[in-house]
């Protein structure tokens, strides 16, 4: 059973605590930190938590407390990680690592060479869905990954910390694009090198220092490209989608916003309805268990099993690391308007990825291009010559 000591009483310390109350039920949140006292003291009474302080040493140094999770502002995250170090204790980190790529090295360096257990709580890479569908990608359903498309985009963040830059360290690209980004490293094989990026921000509507939508193209060594889609003025609630195109076939998650559970009312449903809801009348899309559905329950679930059974989680901050150098790479490319080289002073994966590559033979001459059934009846095949590379087509009927 593991006992937490729990840095963070906001929204997502909420997410969390009630995760870690739910399927595992047997760990605990024993003590909290909140930097306001009425918050602090107002969360232990909800969630029936033992002890709360406004020191954030305090509560990684409770003696009870043997994991520390740290769901605080980004600027916050170095402090929490070395503290933890210090203390010898586990650490699991919600997203992203680090205000930047600097700042995540440090963490993943501090972890290391104290030698302690670390997760990197990237929830939405867990959601049951994609779990799923990433199994199917493991046992070769579709191929191998050619493309991945990850969006997420909502009206903005719940708290004034995420709009203030020198606090967050950025916008929607560091806030949300670190989703997406390790979505698609997820899909794609997280063995195979990022190598550059394309990325387009710009402020178009909130009144910010920092961007507010952002666009991005991440291509890996073996030639893949991940995609992704932010935004903080997105109206209608919070749409979390993922395409995965592979060579021998094609996945479609959608998470969030469009789930099959709808309600119409009039009156309007008085109360919470999703993360991120814009309105409780008219058509509203509740969602069934919250914290399941956004990978919350399965994410701890694997970070304490992974503690059980001495073993790396799925995620790490190693990939946290990998992520923050990602998304520094995709700031110089809004700046420059070009591609940029994703700069990783450490990487553990394959050194050379081998090229995406599906040659088929037709027959000793011929490599197959494409098959397809006309509206005749008749089978097309197009073909390439193997030694003059001529395209050609037959058709039988």
């Amino acid at each position: 059973m593991a006992k937490i000591a729990m840095l963070g009483a906001g929204f997502i310390g909420d997410f969390y605590t009630f995760s870690i109350n739910g399927q595992r039920s047997r760990d605990k949140v024993c003590v909290i930190y909140s930097r306001d006292e009425a918050r602090g003291r107002a969360f232990a009474e909800k969630h029936g938590i033992a002890r709360w302080t406004t020191s954030m040493e305090e509560a990684v140094n409770d003696p009870e407390a043997d994991v520390v999770i740290i769901g605080l502002p980004n600027s916050l995250h170095l402090k929490a990680v070395e503290l933890a170090a210090s203390a010898k204790k586990p650490v699991l980190c919600t997203k992203p690592l680090g205000c930047n790529a600097d700042e995540a090295k440090k963490m993943l360096e501090l972890v290391e060479k104290a030698g302690v257990p670390h997760g990197y709580l990237e929830d939405l890479v867990y959601t049951p869905k994609t779990l799923k569908a990433l199994q199917s990608v493991r046992t070769g359903a579709i191929g191998k990954v050619i493309w991945t498309r990850s969006r997420e985009t909502h009206p903005g963040p719940h708290s004034d910390w995420f709009w203030t830059k020198s606090v967050s360290g950025g916008g929607v690209l560091l806030d949300m694009g670190c989703h997406c980004i390790e979505i698609g490293r997820n899909y794609i094989g997280k063995d195979i090198k990022p190598v550059e990026v394309m990325c387009w921000a710009d402020t178009l509507v909130k009144p910010i220092e920092a961007e507010d939508n952002a666009l991005g193209w991440v291509k890996y060594d073996n030639g893949a490209i991940g995609q992704f889609e932010v935004s903080w003025s997105f109206r209608g609630g919070m749409d979390l989608r993922d395409e995965v195109m592979g060579t021998e076939g094609t996945i479609w998650v959608n998470n969030f916003l469009r789930t099959g559970f709808e309600i119409f009312t009039a009156g309007g449903k008085k109360g919470y309805v999703a993360e991120k809801s814009e309105t409780e009348k008219g058509w509203v899309f509740p969602v069934g268990d919250e914290v399941v559905e956004l990978g919350y329950t399965d994410m701890f679930t694997d970070m304490f099993d992974s503690l059980d059974n001495k073993r790396e989680p799925s995620e790490t901050f190693y990939d946290g690391y990998i992520v923050n150098e990602i998304m520094d790479a995709c700031y110089r490319s809004a700046k420059s308007k070009k591609w940029e080289p994703v700069r990783l002073d450490i990487w553990r994966g394959q050194a050379k990825a081998s090229k995406i590559s599906e040659l088929i033979s037709y027959d000793e001459n011929h490599f197959l291009v494409k098959e397809e059934r006309m509206p005749d009846g008749s089978v097309k095949l197009i073909l390439k010559d193997k030694k003059t590379g001529v395209i050609s087509q037959i058709v039988k009927k």
